[in-house]
């Protein structure tokens, strides 16, 4: 094996390392996708320009993922942008790969070396040791699926970026170096994120005891028929089963919090969404891992989209659980699926 390939290291682990067993698995997900005419959602989307997707083990999150990849219309695109946020090793800003390919059980994933060494020519990006680049599961975790949905594509190439915790000054310049890209039609950006770790394991026990039901609920969580019987919701910080309400369990509270993260979301063109993002995160001290990506994402919206009329949005398909925490002894982890259409 080339030392300029990077190994799928979570293969045989989060996922299957058998590329006929995980190629059958991620059809399988793609297939149970379904049109959402609520949502105009009727994959694939010709004007989606993003996602965002989870980066659990396929067991889980999996299902999830397969709402975001099947809006993707890869009969245009040709490169994707993957940023994911760094889990094992802290970093101050943003990370470009020294690798040249990244190996998938269902085919290899080429490298745009040409944009990389574009992006490093700018000086905003740090270089990933080889060892973090294969630790790191965010960005691992979205390559069958994005090898599988332009499978045949030997055209395709990829710019991973390791996010880190980028500055203001940092942001800017990023949106500066990314707006072209994001220009280019046949560029496309996944942005790899979970929403909310519930538990004392993810020191993160937030809890509404009065959580309405969300206004705008994302499929499966059904529409309610009388969402002004609950009284607005005021945030425990800490679970207690002191001051547990019975009506409203652990995991329909987490669903909330995680509606109000998407619903901020929804329009990220509009002026200050970005500080109302931020805001929200130090609010909640919601344990969304990607926040960092996300926030990359918004800032870049904000700043290619600035002065001009009609913006992006985001439509919301899939929201799941990986169980339904009932006591503060229980924890979960939610995965979100989410499509940015441009303006056509």
């Amino acid at each position: 094996m080339s030392s300029r390939r990077r190994e799928a290291t979570h293969a045989g682990s989060w996922y299957s390392s058998s590329g006929t067993k995980l190629a059958s698995e991620l059809s399988l997900y793609l297939s149970k996708v379904a049109p959402l005419p609520e949502l105009d959602y009727a994959p694939p989307v010709s004007n989606a320009k993003a996602i965002i997707a989870p980066h659990a083990g396929y067991s889980y999150s999996g299902p999830t993922a397969g709402w975001a990849y099947a809006a993707i219309p890869t009969d245009k695109i040709k490169r994707v942008f993957l940023l994911g946020p760094s889990h094992h090793a802290y970093l101050s800003g943003v990370a470009l790969s020294r690798f040249e390919s990244y190996e998938t059980p269902v085919g290899d994933l080429p490298l745009d070396l040409e944009a990389i060494a574009d992006l490093r020519e700018t000086g905003v990006f740090s270089e990933m040791k080889s060892s973090v680049d294969e630790e790191e599961h965010s960005l691992e975790m979205h390559l069958p699926y994005i090898r599988h949905v332009f499978n045949g594509r030997e055209d395709l190439k990829l710019v991973p970026i390791l996010v880190g915790h980028p500055d203001r000054n940092t942001l800017k310049k990023l949106n500066e170096v990314l707006a072209r890209y994001w220009d280019d039609k046949e560029t496309f950006f996944v942005i790899s994120s979970d929403f909310c770790h519930w538990g004392t394991r993810f020191s993160c026990t937030p809890y509404y005891p009065n959580a309405p039901h969300p206004p705008n609920p994302v499929p499966p969580v059904p529409h309610h028929t009388n969402p002004a019987s609950f009284t607005p919701p005021d945030l425990i910080k800490r679970f207690s089963s002191a001051e547990a309400n019975p009506d409203v369990p652990i995991w329909k509270s987490i669903e909330y919090m995680d509606h109000e993260g998407m619903e901020l979301l929804r329009r990220p063109g509009e002026e200050g969404a970005v500080e109302k993002w931020e805001a929200y995160l130090d609010e909640t001290k919601n344990t969304i891992c990607g926040r960092n990506p996300i926030t990359v994402l918004l800032s870049l919206v904000q700043h290619v989209y600035k002065g001009k009329e009609r913006k992006p949005e985001f439509t919301f398909v899939r929201y799941e659980q990986s169980s339904r925490c009932l006591n503060g002894r229980d924890s979960s982890v939610s995965y979100v699926s989410g499509v940015l259409r441009i303006p056509e």
